[in-house]
């Protein structure tokens, strides 16, 4: 089984692209979920790759990672292996290393976005509306690693995912000395501009330490 995704602009490689952004769509959306983003994040000369999640959820064409009505431990482990082997086959897709890549999620893909992602050299990753899975004590085992930049965004409103996760997953990676950017806005669980704004901002910031 391998991940299906759709990207933009659709021909692989593109080689005017200075750097990839692969964007991990939360429980029920699908791989043309989060492509909407890339015109409000607005970076023209990045290639925008949206994986979807391989299992099927009740809602029409919906897709999710692991099923969040019960204890999935199977299918989060599936979701893991899949999203690992589909970014180690990803400069061969885009021609670009995964040093210039940066690893996005929202909600559900924000929470694979920090599981998976730390293990890669990855140039950094963003966790919109995200919660962690691993705990702390699993992170601090791979804390001899260099983790990438991590960008955690979050709603005050939200309802689905409680700010108070995210003020926990900030604190955790500040107690391992991981560089983390945090930033809140008084919104529900969604995206908003202003995210998008902050999601440009992060990637050009850290693009020119590659």
């Amino acid at each position: 089984m391998t991940l299906n995704y759709r990207s933009l602009p659709s021909k692989l490689p593109n080689p005017d692209a200075q750097g990839v952004i692969v964007a991990l769509h939360g429980w029920g959306a699908n791989c043309d979920d989060l492509i909407s983003l890339a015109p409000m994040v607005g970076l023209a000369n990045y290639q925008w790759i949206c994986p979807e999640a391989p299992f099927n959820h009740p809602m029409p064409n919906g897709k999710m990672w692991y099923d969040l009505q019960s204890l999935d431990i199977e299918g989060l482990a599936k979701s893991c292996e899949l999203l690992s082997q589909f970014l180690e086959d990803l400069p061969a897709m885009t021609g670009l290393p995964l040093e210039k890549t940066f690893l996005l999620g929202f909600s559900q893909g924000g929470a694979m976005t920090l599981d998976v992602g730390l293990v890669f050299p990855l140039a950094g990753l963003i966790a919109l509306s995200g919660y962690l899975h691993i705990t702390e004590e699993e992170l601090q085992e791979l804390s001899d690693r260099a983790f990438p930049p991590i960008l955690i965004a979050h709603g005050t409103e939200d309802t689905v995912v409680p700010i108070g996760v995210a003020r926990n997953t900030r604190e955790v990676f500040e107690r391992l000395g991981v560089n983390v950017e945090y930033e809140e806005y008084e919104m529900s669980h969604e995206i908003r501009p202003e995210t998008c704004d902050r999601i440009q901002e992060f990637i050009l910031q850290h693009q020119n330490k590659l």
